[in-house]
């Protein structure tokens, strides 16, 4: 087992998500920044929607009860393993009763742990993804236990990665929505030419944009909606919906969020600037 001796800000079980039941109304879930997630399991060789720990902004304080070899990645922290800083993308051994502890965040907002064999939790609806209600909470408590399979031995093909950070990275590349049409040329010049800053209002379910563009009287029935689907209200204001967003909503989806796109916002928080670009 691991067990959470501090579970930081907001520490939670991922995986690739919870599909086939949007119709439901029940969110696909999951890793909020797959690109990072993808490379951990990439490199401790488990299935690319392998269980991980994922931390928003400050990470906890887990102790491991057995052997396994770990990788980290996602936001860049100060991360110790027994007191001796570890990097990420990097394969490490570990032992029973070594700890792990986050400390300062230095750039982006999520970072991901992985085991080998990722981490064994229920799966409820084919995921293992905490979403309440769904399942029975939707983060890791302070003593809450995890557990995963011993491994006694393993030898990595690729033990790890250099990678080009996009954490700096602002532009959020996008396809047009179902409603793209509606939008005037003001409108128009004023989602592409300008960046816009993350509000306060952000979380797995949506990112809030800070400032707002022209508004609309556009009325609409209720409609499908996706993570990365980007909603303009009749005030003008931007809400991107993220992994754990609503599956319908009423608002014009005027955008939709490439894949990488989803990523690169889910390292972003409170003022940190983003800008669209119509992918070509």
């Amino acid at each position: 087992m691991l067990k959470v001796l501090k579970s930081g800000f907001f520490t939670t079980i991922q995986d690739g998500g919870r599909f086939g039941y949007l119709n439901k109304g029940v969110p696909v879930s999951g890793f909020m920044d797959t690109s990072s997630a993808s490379k951990i399991n990439l490199l401790l060789e488990n299935e690319a929607n392998a269980a991980l720990i994922e931390t928003t902004m400050t990470g906890p304080t887990l102790e491991f009860g057995k052997r396994t070899y770990i990788c980290l990645g996602g936001a860049q922290l100060s991360v110790t393993l027994n007191n001796e800083p570890i990097q990420d993308y990097k394969v490490y051994k570990v032992e029973k009763g070594d700890i792990i502890s986050y400390g300062k965040l230095k750039k982006g907002f999520r970072s991901y742990l992985g085991v080998k064999g990722g981490f064994k939790t229920p799966k409820i609806l084919g995921s293992q993804s905490l979403y309440l209600p769904i399942t029975s909470k939707n983060h890791l408590d302070d003593g809450s236990t995890v557990d995963y399979t011993m491994c006694e031995l393993f030898v990595p093909k690729t033990s790890e990665l250099k990678v080009d950070s996009f954490l700096n990275e602002t532009v959020l590349y996008v396809t047009e929505g179902p409603e793209f049409h509606i939008l005037s040329k003001r409108q128009l010049e004023e989602l592409f030419f300008k960046d816009f800053k993350i509000s306060n209002q952000n979380d797995r379910m949506a990112y809030q944009i800070e400032e707002k563009i022209t508004g609309h009287k556009v009325s609409m029935l209720t409609s499908a909606t996706l993570p990365g689907t980007v909603q303009l209200t009749p005030s003008g204001k931007l809400i991107i919906l993220m992994k754990d967003g609503q599956t319908t909503g009423g608002y014009p989806r005027v955008l939709q969020l490439t894949d990488r796109a989803i990523s690169i916002l889910a390292q972003k928080k409170f003022g940190d600037k983003v800008s669209f670009k119509v992918l070509k």
